[in-house]
């Protein structure tokens, strides 16, 4: 009886805490225009995002739409995210979109939100961990020196995947 109680308001706690999200993100829509979060009009527990390609970047121009998984226990854990536009990246699983940043794993705070979430990814996007990768491809060039070739198939991903079409 006593794990039932918890759970339910372990529940509301997470609820409580995306709804307090949801509003800020209301809020603050202009305050960062790199971000758009999107909580789903029938589940709070998901979010759609689109974040910009950082600047200096071979993903800027572009657009990406990360999908946000929340758990029950959130913010106690963190949730599941990853890309729903291919990416070329040496932290990004090309073909599930999933992304290796340790705030996702074992460095989850309750203090990070999802919108700090994005932000880290955005960070992760300019600034690539090539020694972790789960894009062998991607984070073989990085590792072997050949910033151009990497460069060079990100923009082309980039162009591909996350840039409106024109015509």
């Amino acid at each position: 009886m006593k794990f039932s109680c918890w759970s339910f308001l372990q529940l509301q706690a997470s609820r409580a805490r995306l709804f307090k999200e949801y509003k800020e993100v209301q809020r603050e829509k202009s305050a960062d225009p790199d971000i758009q979060l999107v909580c789903d009009d029938s589940n709070i527990f998901k979010w759609t995002a689109l974040i910009k390609g950082p600047s200096e970047t071979p993903y800027e121009g572009g657009v990406f739409q990360l999908a946000f998984a929340v758990p029950e226990q959130y913010p106690l854990q963190p949730p599941q995210v990853r890309f729903l536009t291919k990416i070329f990246h040496p932290n990004v699983h090309f073909k599930t979109g999933e992304i290796c940043l340790d705030i996702l794993k074992n460095a989850w705070s309750p203090a990070w939100t999802l919108q700090s979430v994005c932000r880290a990814i955005i960070a992760l996007m300019a600034h690539p961990e090539p020694d972790s990768p789960l894009n062998c491809d991607s984070g073989n060039l990085l590792r072997s020196g050949d910033l151009r070739g990497f460069q060079s198939m990100a923009k082309m991903y980039t162009r591909l995947a996350a840039m409106p079409k024109k015509g």
